[in-house]
């Protein structure tokens, strides 16, 4: 018989203006866990810095892995919700690993979750009122660059669910994510 995990880890990984951060605050209310937006992550290296200095990387970096650090000491029945926005390239599969680590130091599930949608509705969605204030993505000529340059990272969790979330609604995505999670 095989022991159930203390807790989970659920990554949520998508383009900007997926609907990564709405789905992640339903999943983490009905799983009863911890939501780390990536945003959490990063404005504190853009409110200091431009993407083009070397410091907004580095704090970006820091800030992550202590944050990584003390999720790994957090209460073992603790699970989490991250959302994120990883591209197919060795810096991310790097950056994924973390999450990879922090499963395996917890002893948790990790579920990989993959939103995407058309890019007319990405570029739609990417203007939304109050996206400017959390410092997210708005320009959509650079969501365009980016859709067009880069993959999403997918498939390195051993449970991995993708969701095309043009026509759902938040909840109607993150009711597919929980019925992946047997709830």
């Amino acid at each position: 018989m095989t022991q159930k995990p203390a807790s989970r880890i659920v990554h949520i990984n998508g383009w900007p203006g997926t609907g990564k951060l709405t789905v992640g605050r339903l999943l983490a209310k009905r799983l009863g866990a911890r939501l780390i937006d990536n945003h959490m992550l990063l404005n504190p290296a853009e409110a200091l810095f431009a993407r083009s200095n070397p410091l907004h990387a580095s704090l970006r970096e820091q800030v992550r892995r202590a944050v990584f650090d003390h999720a790994v000491r957090a209460d073992p029945a603790e699970s989490f919700v991250f959302t994120d926005a990883l591209a197919d390239d060795a810096d991310d599969r790097a950056t994924f690993s973390c999450y990879l680590d922090l499963a395996a130091a917890r002893g948790a599930d990790l579920v990989a979750v993959l939103l995407d949608c058309a890019p007319e509705e990405n570029a739609r969605r990417l203007v939304a009122p109050g996206r400017s204030e959390a410092l997210k993505l708005t320009d959509t000529a650079k969501l365009q660059q980016l859709r067009a340059n880069c993959k999403l990272l997918r498939g390195l969790a051993e449970q991995t669910v993708e969701i095309d979330t043009t026509e759902l609604s938040p909840e109607e995505t993150a009711a597919r994510i929980l019925a992946h999670l047997g709830f």
